[in-house]
């Protein structure tokens, strides 16, 4: 896996040139959640930088992943599982073992408001892993980040249903 990722660095820094990559997504979902998630790279051996505006949302913490399919023809369902390309088990952001699709939680305020940034070091825009054409979805429930004995933690973090969803475009 090491050596996968360390030629994958080598391929990209030849081919990719440094050129910064950004890609948006526009979020809808059928319960009036809407927004949008901006996903930035200065270079391919960098981390992103995810910049999210959601509004519609229940107040609270809600589980926010990259779907492997970018496929909304049934709406946030024809997206498919987290991405996880390395067929691991569920985790939170931080942990060393995750999908590359978890990003944890989003909170939303009193006002159903999430607004939030970070960097994550395992998503790319760049090479065979990027996530552009994939989805990223919002969860009804809070992500457990695979610390549960709930049978779905491992697998979903037991977030719940999908209230929206987008694709990840490249701008």
């Amino acid at each position: 896996m090491k050596v996968l990722i360390a030629l994958s660095t080598v391929l990209c820094v030849v081919l990719a040139k440094d050129q910064p990559r950004k890609a948006v997504v526009y979020l809808q979902g059928t319960s009036g959640a809407s927004g949008n998630v901006t996903i930035s790279q200065p270079s391919c051996t960098e981390p992103v930088f995810i910049e999210i505006n959601v509004v519609g949302l229940t107040p609270g913490k809600h589980g926010f992943h990259i779907h492997e399919k970018g496929d909304l023809t049934d709406g946030c369902a024809s997206t498919g599982g987290h991405y996880n390309p390395d067929k691991v088990s569920h985790g939170a952001p931080n942990d060393q073992v995750r999908h590359v699709g978890d990003l944890g939680n989003i909170a939303a305020d009193e006002n159903g408001v999430a607004k939030t940034s970070y960097s994550d070091t395992v998503v790319s825009l760049y090479g065979a892993r990027s996530v552009i054409g994939r989805a990223i979805v919002i969860h009804a429930e809070v992500d457990d980040l695979g610390k549960t004995n709930h049978p779905d933690s491992l697998k979903t973090g037991n977030a719940g249903g999908r209230v929206a969803c987008g694709v990840i475009g490249i701008l």
